[in-house]
């Protein structure tokens, strides 16, 4: 079977991730990581390369991820961009309509999704009635060139969307900023069309790293360490309560993405997080900084 040709653009904090990923994978042969820095590439101009690769997966910075996608799609490459997946709703449409009309993949990097806890907790059978999502980290300037629900948040949104997996209802949110000009500190509250409410937090300003993820359902509820690819059921039984825990074999999201995208390709077929899905937590994401700033202009007046 014919490797396809992979270039990864970006060689930044996660590109570099991304390309060690690419060169283990058989399927694939990475045949250029371009960046800016030469110092941490083979080359500084990704341009020349897109006629020549069957693959892409762009990592460069979010204020750019616009340009660079549509030259790839353009020149008929297929597309794995980290999140976000654009700056505007109109910039991903665009994405999305090139993507169609070219028949090409374009899968976003919501790396979460390939982690063997969350899929076993998405899998199970019964409405959420509450979804309770907290990731704190401690500051890095690495990130900041977005706010913190751009940056970190939208991770947990994509997550709450499939996991509701109902039309977003009402939305509420406040947040504030500490260390940044831009939000640092932010809270979401989702209500969907079929009564479930989440209730998201970030935080990039926070003296401990701290994920949590918990789903209640009708008799039971769910706390998920995503982190250890673990998962602690709590159920009503007949004798009163039952508690157990689920563990997985530890897994490589950043891996099991990249050869999930090569599959894609291959199959022309559709990946485990579609480029409509990152749409979707992109106007989620959107939304949320929005209602946070118009709250923050009305108290810093």
């Amino acid at each position: 079977m014919k490797r396809l040709r992979t270039a990864v653009i970006g060689a930044g904090y996660m590109g570099r991730f991304h390309a060690d990923k690419f060169a283990a994978i058989d399927s694939a042969e990475l045949v250029a990581v371009v960046d800016s820095d030469a110092s941490r590439a083979t080359e500084t101009d990704y341009k020349p390369w897109l006629g020549k690769i069957d693959a892409a997966c762009v990592a460069v910075p979010t204020k750019f991820h616009f340009q660079v996608v549509k030259d790839c799609l353009e020149a008929g490459v297929h597309v794995l961009v980290e999140k976000p997946m654009a700056t505007t709703l109109a910039e991903a449409d665009a994405l999305l309509a090139l993507a169609r009309a070219r028949g090409l993949v374009l899968q976003v990097g919501h790396l979460q999704r390939f982690n063997p806890a969350f899929q076993a907790l998405a899998a199970q059978e019964g409405k959420p009635l509450f979804i309770d999502i907290e990731r704190l980290a401690p500051f890095k300037a690495r990130g900041t060139d977005v706010d913190v629900v751009l940056d970190l948040m939208i991770h947990d949104l994509d997550l709450v969307l499939a996991l509701a997996r109902a039309p977003v209802e009402q939305v509420s949110a406040s947040g504030f900023r500490v260390l940044t000009d831009a939000i640092d500190i932010a809270n979401a509250r989702i209500e969907f069309a079929d009564g479930c409410i989440a209730s998201v937090s970030a935080s990039r300003v926070s003296q401990v790293p701290v994920r949590k993820l918990r789903v209640f359902r009708h008799d039971a509820y769910v706390s998920a360490n995503l982190q250890e690819q673990r998962l602690r059921h709590v159920r009503k039984g007949g004798d009163g309560i039952v508690e157990s825990e689920q563990a997985f074999e530890r897994a490589d999201e950043l891996r099991a993405q990249a050869e999930a995208f090569l599959q894609a390709v291959r199959g022309r077929a559709a990946p485990l997080v579609t480029g409509e899905q990152g749409r979707d937590a992109l106007a989620l994401a959107l939304q949320v900084g929005r209602l946070v700033e118009e709250r923050l202009a009305r108290h810093e007046a």
